[in-house]
């Protein structure tokens, strides 16, 4: 089997993250912190050994423990590859935030975390997926085919939600459910924009990123290109976030299994209470 194209700088990912890293947690980990509470307090089990993986993992670390659902939490930290070095079996309870979005091989990256829980064993996960920055993405591709005639891959492509679930099952993975939250940031300007993505330590980590300086001619053709699409009455623009979270189980003989073809005792036409028609 040929490998994954090298769409992600993983190396890149990681230098950043950990050169952003800062002693209190930025806003995007504070906000998701409290989503991924919120959405584990609808799950009736208590987890004794999690694996967590998120850029900022000491906060959401703490927030884990205090829900009084989890005894224990495994910090790792984002790998520079798509290797996750996980051990086999050991965690009944598996969190990734923020990391699926730039692996190559995401199925891969899932089939690892599926192996490296229990039988029954949960994953929760969220990444960046849909349309998110699609008017920062816009922009770029407009002022450079205004400025230089081409395009050059500034702005990560992203994961349709509709993609989701099926890569869920192909990584062996049982009772799969994805859902989106949609969030129109706003912001003084797309300069202000762009920083605080640099800020996050998620700027351009394309493979095939132009190294060129962005002149300034492209860099303020880019931004006046978003301040006419995508800027409200007051000035400010507008930026849309959208997270996918990903819920789904290690398989297991006790979970609920899909009848077989042909097993059903009664006809649909009976169930409805309407007559039945051939084709």
């Amino acid at each position: 089997m040929n490998a994954p194209a090298a769409i992600f700088d993983r190396v890149l990912l990681t230098e950043r993250l950990r050169r952003k890293r800062k002693a209190e947690p930025n806003v995007l980990t504070r906000t998701i912190g409290e989503e991924l509470v919120e959405r584990l307090g609808f799950v009736t089990r208590t987890f004794e050994n999690v694996c967590l993986m998120a850029p900022e993992p000491a906060h959401i670390a703490e927030r884990l423990m205090l829900t009084g659902k989890v005894r224990n939490v495994s910090t790792r930290e984002f790998s520079a590859d798509d290797d996750l070095e996980l051990p086999q079996a050991e965690f009944d309870g598996l969190v990734s935030i923020f990391d699926l979005q730039s692996f190559n091989d995401v199925v891969g990256a899932l089939v690892q975390m599926r192996r490296a829980l229990k039988p029954d064993g949960l994953l929760l996960a969220c990444l960046f997926a849909g349309d998110s920055l699609t008017e920062l993405r816009q922009s770029w591709l407009a002022a450079e085919a205004a400025i230089t005639g081409g395009a050059s891959p500034r702005v990560a492509p992203m994961i349709d939600i509709r993609e989701l679930g099926g890569l869920l099952q192909r990584a062996g993975l049982a009772l799969p459910v994805a859902d989106l939250d949609r969030t129109i940031v706003r912001y003084p300007d797309a300069v202000a924009l762009i920083h605080e993505i640099r800020e996050l330590g998620l700027s351009n980590m394309l493979h095939g990123r132009s190294r060129q300086p962005v002149t300034k001619k492209l860099f303020g053709a880019a931004i006046d290109h978003y301040q006419q699409n995508f800027a409200d009455e007051d000035g400010r623009i507008r930026a849309t976030v959208e997270v996918a979270w990903l819920t789904a189980w290690a398989p297991h003989e006790s979970q609920q299994q899909p009848l077989k073809p042909g097993s059903a005792r009664i006809r649909l036409a009976d169930a409805l209470k309407v007559p039945e028609s051939k084709a």
